[in-house]
């Protein structure tokens, strides 16, 4: 009987060691990085979907409690600031840290530590204060995609570099007659149109 030789070590046509690494190629390199990050590429993929229906869809986190608030604002909405809220918001008895606050027309939000957020009708002085939490998965992978730590921007950033290798190695794979020459450049040619047309009717 006839013992299979490992592969590995000795080249199995020749039966000879081998002697240099294996080239890089397009194809090697397509593939190990698309493999490396196919997790990361999905979780931005996802959350960007999201991210992009966020008027009308934010799963990011959710509400565990709420109550009705109320407080007194000036004339001129546009003067508070982070002082005057902090004393205002007392009586809401909120132990989370006063975080920050963005004012828009008659619309005020007001950010807590850990996830409280209390939205106020600026004309009223009345309000909501929420109590939230992340959305398991969802809200992780929102998260991600729009912090703003920068340890995070830098991984992110070689990770959008990876992306631009793995589109580059992709079409100059040769496969044939439906390789980036015959066939491939009219796919990217018109995968690029779409984006310049909304760009044209959107700017």
């Amino acid at each position: 009987m006839k013992i299979r030789k490992s592969c590995y070590f000795r080249d199995c046509k020749t039966d000879k060691p081998h002697t240099k690494m294996k080239k890089i190629t397009n194809r090697s390199l397509h593939r190990d990085f698309a493999y490396f990050y196919v997790g990361l590429l999905i979780a931005f993929s996802f959350s960007g979907i999201i991210l992009n229906h966020r008027r009308d869809w934010y799963p990011m986190d959710y509400t565990y409690e709420s109550k009705e608030v109320n407080m007194i604002l000036p004339e001129d909405v546009t003067a508070v600031d982070d002082a005057y809220l902090k004393k205002a918001t007392l009586d809401w008895k909120v132990e989370n840290e006063f975080d920050s606050f963005r004012l828009n027309d008659n619309s005020l939000r007001i950010y807590f530590k850990d996830h409280v957020i209390a939205d106020i009708d600026a004309a009223t002085g009345n309000g909501i204060l929420e109590y939230k939490k992340r959305t398991p998965f969802v809200g992780d992978t929102m998260f991600l995609h729009k912090t703003t730590n920068k340890a995070w921007i830098w991984y992110s950033d070689i990770f959008g570099a990876c992306m631009i290798l793995i589109a580059i190695t992709g079409m100059l794979i040769p496969i044939g007659k439906n390789g980036f020459k015959k066939r491939g450049w009219k796919l990217a040619l018109a995968g690029l149109l779409f984006p310049l047309i909304f760009l044209f009717l959107l700017a």
